[in-house]
């Protein structure tokens, strides 16, 4: 598979874990992948080249490269610490799971070749739970997202959130204080954007813009995502980093907090367990 080795080196170059946001967009980074080709989707509405990097970490976890216990992070176990996979290596991880696993193209079509599920485009479980709760999200009132957010920013330990968003306000939907210690304290100022489309750079220099004088720090947070040239606005030398909150990262801390979401544990059978018992 295309993204395998992208996975593994992406993880490694993070010192063996992440978050799943901050991987997909490291491995697109890295891959060169253009805005374009990322904006472009499968049936369901998900990314293509996101569902697909979510199949390699699949795959990846299936074959004990990737641990899965923490959900929304991945992280390296030994033998992926240390894998260097061929393309052999990779056809033969990819029967291996096909062979000992029932993922989710295997019950719907048996035993398919890599290419037939690209064909066919099935999103992961895991794609899938969050696509699910971004269209909530997204199908939210405008003022109903910007009272989701605040309380997101509350449970991330902002004090004295308001959303103050209102015509002529140049964009700033709410403010809070995010105290470091006792003696030091940051006033923060956040937009929320309930997009489905990108957030381009000349969103990210309007907010600075509106924020210049009246706060310390910046956030935008939306459900869509941020161009490249969006993410580098925001961290430009000589102006005020704006924090920037996508579609992604934005499911990552719901999960964190469990808002609007009941844990439960759910298990795989590994078959390879059983093998020296027969």
């Amino acid at each position: 598979m295309t993204y395998i080795n992208p996975v593994l080196k992406v993880l490694k170059d993070m010192g063996g874990a992440g978050a799943t946001s901050e991987v997909i967009d490291s491995v697109i980074e890295y891959l060169k992948i253009p805005d374009s080709e990322v904006e472009k989707t499968i049936v369901s509405g998900q990314s293509r080249i996101k569902n697909r990097i979510q199949w390699a970490r699949m795959y990846l976890t299936k074959a004990g490269y990737i641990d899965s216990k923490v959900r929304g992070i991945w992280k390296l176990t030994n033998k992926g610490l240390s894998a260097n996979l061929s393309e052999d290596g990779i056809r033969e991880l990819f029967k291996t799971v096909q062979t000992n696993f029932n993922t989710k193209e295997n019950i719907i079509k048996g035993s398919v070749s890599e290419k037939k599920i690209v064909e066919e485009e099935i999103s992961t479980d895991e794609e899938e739970h969050s696509h699910n709760l971004l269209s909530i999200i997204q199908s939210l009132s405008s003022s109903g997202f910007e009272r989701i957010c605040k309380r997101l920013l509350t449970e991330c330990g902002f004090q004295n959130v308001q959303v103050t968003g209102k015509s002529g306000d140049s964009g700033i939907d709410g403010i809070g204080l995010l105290e470091i210690n006792d003696l030091v304290s940051f006033k923060v100022l956040f937009q929320c954007k309930r997009y489905k489309e990108s957030v381009g750079p000349g969103q990210v220099r309007d907010f600075r813009g509106a924020m210049q004088g009246r706060a310390d720090k910046g956030i935008i947070i939306t459900t869509g995502r941020f161009t490249k040239e969006a993410k580098n606005e925001a961290i430009r030398d000589g102006v005020p980093p704006i924090e920037l909150v996508d579609g992604e990262k934005l499911i990552d801390m719901f999960e964190k907090y469990e808002l609007g979401l009941k844990p439960k544990i759910v298990y795989d059978i590994d078959p390879t367990f059983f093998k020296e018992f027969k």
